[in-house]
């Protein structure tokens, strides 16, 4: 695994190596690198039938759209039109030759170049929670999004080393007029963090002042945006096969300008799609198929990425179920189907609990492993998310760093030469003896093993002498610690009085109506 150097102004404040601050443990800030063998559950053929039952998806049975302008777009690339259903059908050509001009891998800068990530070949990056109506913490309980929860969540995602991109909207501030909070939120990304993130693609100008702000906190031109990407956006297909036209109208403002685009139909067994996982599958390859095309025509190259969100419904209640084995079955498979078309990807590692507890832990780290292991180059909602997506959680998003930093350590390159194998090491310790004290080990102690942040090791009685706190406990802890410890990355005067100025002006430019 590459592993880059911590920029001063860097999220996190230690790595592992150094014990004797008191402040939170964690790993450095790095590129992260996935070199293991992916997960192939389909043979080739089966690869194969669900590829050509997507593609007669296309053909036969078509994605009804919205907007006039992307029926237009498809109608010159020769698809079928009707005009009067609003419905597309392209044949498996028109998806060929797009795919011909989609790069398999894309860079992001957000206004820190140290913090460059790349999306697509071996690349893993985790992105903070996004889109929640509501927050929660021990503390102060559940309540709806909010302002000032809104720039927590970004301090936070800017401390935590394992967190690389912000989502769309960790939460929704509701007491923000709902035409204009995007101007906020963008702000508070530039303001409280340095990374990259999502713009919200609710319509073209959400998606353009995105564009806008992101390069003048990069203090650049949209020329240079458009050589050099600095944020990404997700459209989503309502699925089964409807593609809105505010959806329509944000893919087009992000692709004309050179900014990277996500296609993610929100599939869900047996309500969106038939119950079936291979049906699913297909429908969710024919949804996201048909979005990548629609990038590619309206300007050939566009970053896109491949995104899938297949899990299943509870069928006694008809709520959502996430982590469960037919949604990481999805992630592995997705992955194979992004791998064949040669396009980088998008999923996630969401939980259907609705506090942070066992079934949050385990769901997640199901979903976690399937997306790992089915090649994900972005794992989306990573880090924070509750209650099916209805609640960003601080002690979520704590228990997800600790995941995450699992994750990142298990991906690491084993080292493997002499001195790893330690014959000299085992043969100088007497049988029945042990290695507490051997040279070897003397060597490796402080950096020989993952240092967890959120476990605890200690045994009973010590845990219990330190006043017997669960994981829930110390993840409360611990977010306030973080927050405590969070330094603002320093920005320039000048582009903060511009960035200011642009928001004042589009404010009054807006007034009551849609950007």
């Amino acid at each position: 695994m590459a592993r880059e150097r911590r920029s001063a102004r860097g999220g996190g404040r230690r790595g592992k190596s150094d014990r004797s601050s008191a402040a939170i443990q964690q790993l450095p800030w790095q590129a992260v690198v996935n070199t293991s063998p992916k997960m192939e559950l389909l043979s080739e053929e089966q690869l194969d039938q669900l590829h050509a039952t997507s593609m007669r998806i296309l053909s036969e049975a078509g994605i009804r759209v919205m907007g006039e302008n992307v029926l237009a777009l498809f109608e010159q690339a020769g698809a079928l039109v009707d005009r009067d259903t609003k419905t597309i059908r392209i044949d498996e050509s028109i998806v060929n030759e797009a795919l011909k001009t989609v790069p398999k891998t894309f860079t992001l800068t957000g206004r820190n170049p140290d913090k460059r990530i790349t999306l697509g070949d071996d690349h893993v990056n985790f992105g903070l929670v996004a889109g929640p109506p509501n927050v929660h913490d021990c503390i102060n309980g559940r309540r709806p999004g909010n302002y000032e929860d809104y720039c927590n969540f970004i301090k936070l995602a800017h401390h935590f080393n394992a967190i690389h991109l912000i989502g769309n909207q960790v939460t929704a501030p509701q007491e923000m007029p709902a035409n204009n909070r995007h101007l906020d939120t963008y702000n508070a990304n530039l303001s409280y963090c340095d990374l990259s993130f999502h713009a919200t693609a609710i319509g073209r100008g959400r998606a353009i002042d995105g564009i806008n702000m992101m390069a003048i906190a990069r203090g650049i031109s949209l020329d240079q945006m458009r050589a050099d990407p600095g944020l990404i956006t997700i459209i989503s297909v309502n699925s089964p096969r409807l593609f809105d036209d505010a959806m329509g109208d944000g893919l087009i403002a992000m692709a004309e300008h050179g900014q990277p685009v996500t296609i993610t139909p929100f599939t869900l067994m047996g309500a969106m799609t038939p119950v079936t996982l291979p049906a699913a599958l297909a429908q969710q390859n024919a949804e996201a198929l048909f979005g990548v095309t629609l990038t590619q025509l309206v300007n050939p190259g566009t970053p896109v990425m491949y995104g899938a969100f297949t899990s299943n419904v509870d069928m006694r209640s008809g709520a959502p179920a996430f982590g469960t084995p037919e949604n990481t079955k999805a992630n592995m498979i997705s992955g194979q189907l992004t791998r064949r078309y040669g396009i980088p990807y998008r999923t996630s590692n969401a939980n259907a609990s609705n506090v942070v507890d066992l079934q949050a832990a385990y769901e997640t780290m199901m979903a976690t492993w399937g997306a790992v292991l089915g090649g994900a180059n972005l794992v989306y909602h990573a880090a924070g998310w509750l209650e099916g997506g209805l609640t960003a959680s601080y002690e979520k998003l704590v228990m997800d760093v600790e995941i995450l930093q699992n994750m990142m350590e298990y991906l690491k390159p084993l080292k493997f030469d002499e001195s790893e194998l330690a014959l000299d090491a085992i043969k100088d310790v007497p049988t029945g003896g042990h290695f507490f004290g051997s040279e070897h080990t003397m060597e490796r102690y402080e950096t020989a093993f993952y240092a967890p942040m959120l476990s605890d090791w200690q045994n009973h009685g010590a845990w219990e002498a330190a006043g017997s706190k669960t994981a829930l406990n110390r993840a409360t802890e611990i977010w306030q610690q973080a927050l405590r410890e969070y330094e603002e990355p320093v920005m320039d005067p000048a582009i903060r009085e511009e960035l200011d100025a642009y928001i004042a002006k589009r404010k009054e430019e807006i007034g009551s109506d849609e950007p």
